[in-house]
């Protein structure tokens, strides 16, 4: 078991992206966001900002925020699938015999989004990029626990996911819309997190966790359970 406290959060989606704005969804289970938007990175300058794929600013517009005020700031970022958007046209290049560009291929791969935010904040602090399955979320507060256990005062985690191309329907089908949450973890005793017992059921949940866990918290839950095939996690908030 792990415990932590969450001192503040951000997430964003397209059509979600102030707090009222997930409260309201929150109570409504809206489960897609069809509405064209694209993640506020304005506080970058124009020509950072033309080298960040959608979910690099998604990561920053939620990350951004959170890590005002602190000097240096552990980061552990969470993502199933990460660049599957750029993959795809690396890929697609190759099918095509089309030269490939190495700018492109450095910012596919899984740890680009931190790369491009310990440059572009000067960060020097340890960074962590993870690729847990279903249960990153939880995957990603072990790690930070893990950073926090070692003394790091405070750990920035984000969970983001961007929506794959169509062609990608077929196997991916944990990713509703494209979203970022990101935590700020600091030593406490507000959340509990612990796992459970070997689940039997292997039927996916309605939600990915993240936003199963924003979603919970939201509502007022203060004791619930996220299961991702076999495994198991217990969250247990003080009232």
């Amino acid at each position: 078991m792990i415990t932590f406290d969450i001192s503040q959060w951000r997430a964003w989606a397209p059509g979600l992206g102030t707090p009222a704005d997930w409260q309201g969804w929150a109570q409504g289970s809206r489960h897609s966001c069809s509405e064209a938007a694209s993640p506020d990175v304005s506080f970058l300058p124009a020509m950072q900002r033309r080298r960040l794929s959608n979910l690099a600013r998604m990561a920053f517009a939620v990350g951004w925020p959170l890590a005002e005020g602190y000097e240096a700031l552990p980061l552990v970022f969470a993502s199933r699938h990460g660049e599957t958007p750029r993959t795809f046209a690396i890929l697609s290049d190759l099918a095509d015999q089309q030269p490939l560009s190495p700018t492109q291929f450095s910012l596919s791969v899984h740890n680009a989004v931190i790369g491009l935010w310990s440059i572009l904040r000067g960060e020097t602090s340890e960074m962590t990029a993870i690729a847990a399955a279903g249960d990153g979320l939880e995957q990603g507060l072990l790690e930070a626990a893990a950073l926090l256990a070692e003394g790091a005062p405070a750990v920035l985690l984000i969970v983001c996911e961007e929506l794959p191309p169509a062609v990608y329907d077929a196997w991916v089908d944990d990713v509703p819309f494209a979203y970022a949450l990101g935590l700020l973890v600091t030593p406490g005793q507000q959340w509990q997190l612990s796992p459970g017992p070997a689940a039997t059921q292997s039927l996916p949940p309605a939600l990915p966790h993240a936003l199963n866990w924003l979603q919970a918290t939201l509502s007022g839950v203060n004791c619930f359970t996220h299961t991702w095939k076999r495994r198991s996690w217990t969250w247990q908030r003080q009232p």
